[in-house]
């Protein structure tokens, strides 16, 4: 783990997006999501994204994370403009620099939490006693050391998700990418697990973007974009929500 908020100190940003397009193909014709799309997210930045389903929020996310391709425009992500890597670089980009937490946990279900979360380091070829030793760390900073040797199905929704936020931030990514990371969780559980999520943020220096569709998370963010018509557009939200008490 690193020193906390020393990334943040970056003075370029970290997210540079200029004239974004993105075109899909159909049998109806072409199906156009963004059209000059503009985006600067600096170091140390918890950025919102909301907009109604469709509007494309988690092909954005794709884009930024290297998991796409955009139809033309310049994505510079990371000191990286991911839309020139090819598939090995783009892997290696995304396991280097990217976090990742989605509305599944995605959780291998055979793995324990502790394997599971390790499994980041392995991938880059980390011996696996060192791997599972940093992962150990890694539950004890999310309140789940007591669940190490359990396996997804005997974790609550919650756990999961805590132990999916784990593995995303194992490998110290600069760039944390959270789609819908409380949408299958009830409405207390996903004020923790959010809780968490801001207490990561801060201690580890993260950059963070949450696409979500609850206005009061997002009004928690540092500020909040919604995706319409192809374009974001900047929102005044304020926050009335507070952390949650207990665990998720």
């Amino acid at each position: 783990m690193r020193e906390s908020n020393l990334r943040a100190q970056e003075s370029s940003p970290i997210i540079q997006v200029q004239n974004l397009e993105k075109t899909y193909r159909t049998a109806r014709g072409a199906l156009t999501l963004f059209q000059g799309l503009e985006l600067t997210i600096n170091p140390g930045e918890f950025v919102a994204i909301v907009g109604q389903s469709g509007a494309g929020k988690s092909t954005l996310l794709h884009i930024l994370g290297a998991l796409d391709a955009p139809t033309a425009g310049t994505v510079h992500c990371a000191s990286t403009n991911v839309a020139t890597l090819n598939a090995r670089e783009a892997a290696a980009f995304r396991n280097r620099e990217i976090g990742y937490v989605w509305q599944f946990h995605y959780l291998l279900p055979e793995f324990t939490a502790i394997e599971n979360v390790a499994m980041p380091l392995m991938a880059r070829g980390t011996g696996r006693r060192q791997a599972l030793d940093v992962a150990s760390n890694w539950l004890k900073e999310v309140d789940l050391e007591d669940r190490s040797e359990h396996r997804p199905g005997e974790l609550s929704g919650g756990e999961q998700q805590r132990v999916a936020l784990a593995r995303a931030l194992i490998g110290s990514p600069r760039l944390l990418l959270a789609d819908e990371p409380t949408g299958d969780l009830d409405e207390s559980t996903a004020g923790r697990v959010f809780d968490l999520l801001e207490r990561l943020h801060v201690t580890h220096g993260l950059t963070s973007i949450v696409v979500t569709h609850n206005l009061d998370l997002a009004a928690r963010c540092t500020r909040t974009l919604r995706l319409e018509g192809g374009r974001l557009h900047a929102m005044d939200t304020t926050s009335k929500a507070g952390p949650h008490p207990g665990k998720a």
